[in-house]
């Protein structure tokens, strides 16, 4: 089968990698379609992949937006049409798309509908079908949607797939004797970010001035830095970067996608903006799991949340920051390392399963709709860790502990 994964955002190549590996290793023949957006194109390039720019311009309000996705969908068309793709997976593949071609098409996503601006209505109308988490809210489109007991980015950091190495971080001099801290800056440019508030200059100050006394600062930004936080920026290769984080005490950000990896992989983390209380599984890694606080930074108080908000505002984040650092380190990795343990023994490996979705379709559609109609345990349990396995993670985490 020839399978092509469409990737608008470096994040997605991370969605779909293993999967991709393990087709090719059972035969299947694969490739990325890319949008020349942020580090994809140097993530795709330094993990060696095979793959095809479908659009080249950036989008910088919102008609260009649109003429930038007509431009890309037609790329995308052009392609599956000369190499007669089967199927394509992705997270913005439109109607248009479906209407051009004979290829199957699985849309993705783990964000719930509401938050997704012009999207959904382009991309889950027309689809065959959407693959989401079970506590995703895809609204209207529900009915077509096919739950799976897990998320996304558990896919590529899952025990099965990924192993955090201390090596990795040699190469950045850090050192993990001490606790270090990771800040996330993001550029909350996207059609679907508008009016969200992060972290501005004054914030950031603050939460650097609490938390400098007790560990190593490092800064990762999409945004240009001000000339005061230079001193902590680091440059990061793409492919490294879980490896830095999976040893850091603490992730504060305003991105959602690290704010999930930091909590997946152990590590407390703040996600601070104007999302929060409005994403499914983000709600979920917070309120379920404990993994992390979501601080809600639009204090509007019209705005209608369907999900529960604990914390909102600035002083809330301060509050929050000091309690974690005052924290005695190696208790609070332990802590949250049983957190994480126990969300891996709910979870599936979500690779796993897209690999034999994609390999079984569409009889793959019907079997995962009666497993989750009659809540079948055993269809889902080949896709999990297994209780041998979450003993070894268990005990290789006082390993690393030690």
């Amino acid at each position: 089968m020839k399978i092509a994964f469409y990737v608008a955002h470096p994040a997605h190549y991370h969605y779909f990698k293993f999967s991709a590996q393990q087709l090719r290793n059972n035969g299947h023949e694969v490739i990325f379609l890319a949008k020349n957006k942020d580090i994809l194109l140097s993530l795709l390039e330094n993990a060696g992949e095979k793959y095809e720019i479908i659009a080249h311009k950036k989008s910088q309000n919102y008609v260009q937006h649109i003429l930038y996705a007509i431009q890309a969908d037609l790329s995308v068309v052009r392609y599956l049409r000369k190499e007669r793709v089967d199927m394509i997976i992705g997270s913005q593949l439109t109607g248009l798309i479906r209407r051009m071609t004979n290829t199957a098409i699985i849309n993705t996503g783990e964000d719930d509908a509401k938050v997704l601006g012009i999207y959904p209505p382009l991309a889950y109308t027309h689809t065959h079908n959407i693959l989401s988490p079970t506590c995703c809210d895809n609204g209207r489109w529900n009915r077509k949607t096919i739950t799976f007991p897990s998320y996304m980015k558990i896919g590529y950091l899952h025990p099965n797939n990924f192993k955090a190495s201390k090596n990795v971080l040699e190469k950045y001099g850090i050192n993990t004797t001490k606790p270090y801290y990771i800040i996330r800056f993001s550029s909350l440019n996207a059609h679907h970010d508008k009016g969200i508030i992060g972290i501005n200059t004054e914030i950031a100050q603050r939460l650097i001035d609490i938390l400098s006394p007790h560990g190593t600062i490092y800064i990762t930004s999409e945004r240009p830095l001000e000339t005061q936080f230079e001193p902590y920026r680091i440059e990061i290769n793409p492919l490294d970067m879980h490896h830095v984080m999976a040893f850091a005490s603490l992730y504060i950000g305003d991105s959602q996608t690290m704010a999930a990896e930091a909590g997946i992989l152990g590590v407390p983390f703040i996600r601070y903006n104007g999302f929060v209380g409005r994403i499914g599984y983000l709600d979920e890694l917070e309120i379920k799991y404990e993994l992390g606080f979501g601080i809600q930074s639009n204090m509007d108080s019209k705005t209608h949340f369907p999900y529960q908000v604990r914390y909102r505002g600035k002083e809330n984040l301060y509050e929050i920051v000091r309690q974690l650092v005052l924290r005695n380190p190696d208790e609070l990795r332990a802590e949250w390392l049983i957190k994480r343990n126990r969300l891996l023994t709910d979870k599936i490996d979500y690779a796993k399963f897209l690999t034999y979705f994609i390999e079984n379709y569409p009889q793959s559609v019907a079997e995962t709709k009666k497993a989750n109609e009659e809540n079948d345990k055993e269809f889902w349990e080949r896709f999990k860790t297994t209780a041998c396995r979450v003993e070894g993670l268990k005990k290789a985490n006082e390993t690393k502990r030690e």
